[in-house]
């Protein structure tokens, strides 16, 4: 088993498979600090080598800078510059009009501090709401930033082609966005994929796994309703009610179980690999507290999906009544059940509330 590369840009080369951080952070269940630091470096032997965090991922670019630290400290710099970072930059919704250039600045500063690197690999940028303040400015000031070496190369996050399009157009090059897509969330093959395939853009995908609902753990159980402590199993919960009703998800986990069965993989695999087969797509962001799942994420690289497996999971995606519409544009309503359960003012205010999905 090989584990696929690829590169954004020349020189910045990628796990097709990229841990995700935002487990890790508040709201997502109780996390073991120093075992989730220690297990980092099972991925990174194993090869998977990037990590998706954000400054708005509550002490998760403290956890990697740490384990950063510690792998150059114990294996020396040659093994600790293999890890390729990926941050994002999210300014609080309540300061978009009067963020300065030097409050940008000091937020990548800060990342920088916490990741203890000299250089962010790519730093995926995000405005709430475009319509307040300056954020071709706020761009413009980490393509500065970019000139002064801090980071490698720029990226989006959440955003669809027209909100995206203005940036490129002006100039910006943004060698990736990152954005929703799995078996449940096929939004971006309505226009993004192809889009970004002529401008020279590709996509980092998370919620492949839907906050873990595309699980053998799911297969034959009850409809759970939204009663979760952890946030980000009501936001996906949320995605299945667009997909259709409960029963057509599970009749999507037994043919993905199906799939599967015939390849010797689990059904998280298959609809990794799914993602990992659309379009434009560099990588897959899976979220890991622990490396206790590494060997089954793994799998997906053992894994080739023929003509009938495509039709099997097809036929069930064709009875999906969505989600439709853009990238991200459910959640972006902040009067929605989907935008209701985001929290928007991360930086300033870690214990930042959320009004419920049900509210």
């Amino acid at each position: 088993m090989t584990v696929e590369t690829t590169e954004l840009r020349p020189g910045h080369r990628i796990s097709r498979v990229i841990r995700g951080g935002w487990q890790l952070a508040g709201d997502h269940g109780a996390v073991d600090r120093a075992q989730a630091i220690r297990d980092m470096e099972a991925f990174v032997d194993a090869g998977v080598f990037t990590f998706d965090c954000a400054d708005i991922y509550t002490g998760v670019e403290e956890m990697i800078g740490e384990f950063i630290a510690d792998l150059r400290a114990r294996r020396g710099s040659a093994v600790a510059d293999r890890v390729c970072v990926h941050t994002k930059l999210v300014p609080d919704l309540t300061l978009l009009e009067t963020i300065q250039p030097r409050d940008v600045e000091a937020i990548i500063d800060r990342s920088l501090k916490r990741l203890r690197v000299e250089t962010l690999d790519l730093v995926q940028f995000f405005w709430w709401d475009l319509s307040l303040g300056d954020p071709l400015e706020g761009l413009s000031v980490l393509k500065d930033l970019q000139a002064k070496g801090k980071i490698r190369n720029l990226g989006l996050t959440n955003w669809d082609v027209p909100q995206i399009a203005p940036f490129v157009d002006a100039g910006f090059d943004i060698c990736a966005a990152q954005v929703q897509y799995s078996v449940l969330d096929r939004r971006p093959a309505l226009g993004l994929s192809k889009w970004a395939a002529e401008h020279d853009m590709q996509l980092l995908c998370y919620g492949t796994l839907a906050g873990g609902f595309l699980t053998e753990k799911w297969l034959g159980q009850p409809d759970p309703g939204y009663a979760f402590e952890n946030r980000s199993l009501v936001k996906y919960r949320l995605i299945i009610d667009e997909f259709g009703p409960w029963e057509r998800f599970q009749r999507l986990l037994a043919t993905l179980k199906q799939v599967g069965d015939r390849h010797d993989v689990s059904l998280s695999a298959v609809a990794t690999r799914w993602v990992l087969d659309q379009p434009q797509v560099a990588a897959g962001i899976v979220g890991a507290r622990y490396a206790r799942h590494l060997p089954k994420t793994l799998d997906v690289f053992d894994l080739t999906l023929d003509i009938d497996d495509h039709a099997r999971l097809g036929a069930v995606l064709a009875e999906a009544e969505g989600p439709n519409g853009d990238v991200f544009a459910l959640e972006a309503d902040r009067t929605s059940r989907h935008g209701r359960i985001m929290k928007y003012n991360l930086n300033t205010n870690p214990a930042d509330k959320v009004l419920g999905a049900d509210g």
